[in-house]
């Protein structure tokens, strides 16, 4: 029986650097030697996945949070943002003194701010790699980039935008943003750990990787008892709730770990691999 497995990226196959578990690549490869399906799931531009990802070999991916799927090179979809939507995402950053980043398929565009707030945090994430790296054996592995690779907002197109990403210095921007944008949006936790301040992500209300797994799978001819989805950040939530094996990583947020029901370990702990042993897919 074939089985579809949607992996996220950041913290299931990749450690928010740039270190990836050999035992996760394994996992993959084998599992589509065995006649099985991996599709990326992910919140990342097309564009913007690193190439040790890439490189690993995939049948599909889910990108931009659900709102752009490939089959192979083939597009299943694409949903970009209306433009008056883009517009009133950045009208309101702007009028609420926040930093945002909009994303297209091929890119990731950042407002003027963004690159101070995070240089503290990419520091600290070059010394956690480097730790991370030797704990792997990975001696001859880069240092991580950031998270996004961008360009300035002025380069963007903004009737091509999928989904916008937040960096706010207040700690109740999540909350105060979907209170704000109302149902015409969907507003969660980003995966940015900020002291003080606060991260999120915001698409369009109902576009999402569940709602966009369930148009692979009808696509495929694919049933969800047979879909797998491994994930550890809120944008995953709606994920675990439409796919037959929902698994959240060890390093999940607990509330996560509850609605998915299924717990692996760590993402550089095998979490991938003991996921997969444990599903019958390798």
């Amino acid at each position: 029986m074939t089985r579809i497995a949607f992996l996220d990226v950041d913290g299931t196959i990749l450690e928010h650097g740039t270190a990836i578990a050999d035992s996760t690549i394994t996992a993959i490869r084998t599992a589509r030697e065995n006649g099985h399906l991996v599709y990326l799931c992910t919140g990342r531009a097309a564009g913007d996945i690193h190439p040790k990802v890439r490189e690993i070999g995939y049948d599909g991916a889910i990108t931009n949070g659900g709102a752009y799927a490939v089959r192979g090179e083939e597009l299943l979809f694409a949903d970009p943002m209306p433009r008056e939507d883009t517009d009133r995402l950045i009208s309101y950053f702007e009028s609420e003194d926040i930093d945002f980043f909009l994303q297209s398929d091929e890119a990731v565009f950042a407002s003027e701010g963004v690159g101070g707030m995070l240089d503290e945090y990419f520091a600290e994430r070059r010394k956690r790699h480097l730790e991370e790296a030797r704990r792997l054996g990975q001696t001859d592995t880069i240092e991580p980039k950031p998270i996004v690779t961008y360009r300035p907002i002025s380069e963007a197109n903004l009737d091509a935008i999928a989904k916008t990403t937040f960096i706010s210095k207040r700690s109740d921007s999540v909350d105060r943003a979907q209170a704000d944008l109302g149902d015409r949006f969907h507003v969660i936790p980003g995966s940015i750990p900020l002291p003080g301040g606060s991260n999120g992500e915001i698409g369009l209300r109902g576009v999402n990787k569940g709602s966009a797994i369930l148009r692979v799978l009808d696509t495929l001819g694919l049933d969800v008892a047979d879909a797998i989805g491994i994930g550890d950040s809120w944008n995953d939530a709606e994920m675990f709730d439409v796919v037959g094996s929902p698994v959240a990583m060890g390093n999940a947020d607990p509330a996560l770990k509850e609605r998915a029901g299924n717990v692996t370990t760590d993402v550089l702990d095998d979490g991938v691999w003991n996921a997969f042993v444990k599903l019958g897919l390798v």
